[in-house]
């Protein structure tokens, strides 16, 4: 399992790869995709920047602030050569870090930037790892829902559920991979 400070380094390397950022915007971009459930702070999001610049894989650059409202100067973050071949060797993993619930998101919000032939072993490992936790959830649901309040067996077919919708979606990316064919958007609910 990842730790969390190595999930936003991932992140950073990768919003930084498409271009320069400042502190504020780079948080907003980070909470959107880290996704409402694990919303980042600046308390987490500083201390991981001093580390990528003691790295060498991040630069700060001093910028004068365009806001009429502050005249504090701004941060700029850029990736640096080392920083760019640090963000090449973690995508190119494809190990079970790759596959984890923490980093999998991360991971595959920058596929784009990603070999096929990775992007098809990280995706089928982790299909492979949510069928496993699938079959564990299902025999221990059988096993316990005699013993379960309606409530809590409603959570379980809920996780259950989750988990299949999950590995049908990665079954899709993996044949659509293989067909080299573009990533198909879901259908939209129809407007009444």
């Amino acid at each position: 399992m990842a730790k969390r400070g190595e999930t936003i380094e991932l992140a950073v390397l990768g919003l930084l790869h498409e271009s320069p950022l400042h502190g504020y915007e780079l948080r907003k971009r980070l909470n959107l995709m880290l996704g409402w459930g694990r919303l980042l702070s600046y308390g987490s999001l500083y201390p991981a920047l001093k580390k990528m610049l003691r790295s060498g894989w991040i630069e700060e650059h001093t910028v004068a602030s365009t806001s009429p409202a502050s005249r504090r100067p701004r941060i700029v973050y850029q990736l640096t050569e080392a920083g760019d071949r640090e963000f090449v060797r973690l995508m190119s993993e494809v190990g079970p870090a790759a596959w984890d619930d923490d980093t999998f998101d991360i991971r595959f919000a920058f596929f784009g930037r990603t070999d096929m032939e990775i992007r098809l072993r990280v995706l089928e490992g982790r299909r492979t790892r949510l069928q496993e936790r699938l079959e564990r959830v299902q025999g221990q649901l059988a096993l316990t829902q005699k013993e379960m309040d309606r409530y809590a067996a409603e959570l379980q077919r809920h996780g259950v559920e989750s988990v299949e919708r999950e590995v049908r979606w990665l079954s899709e990316l993996i044949n659509a991979e293989r067909a080299g064919a573009p990533v198909v958007q879901p259908p939209q609910p129809e407007q009444t």
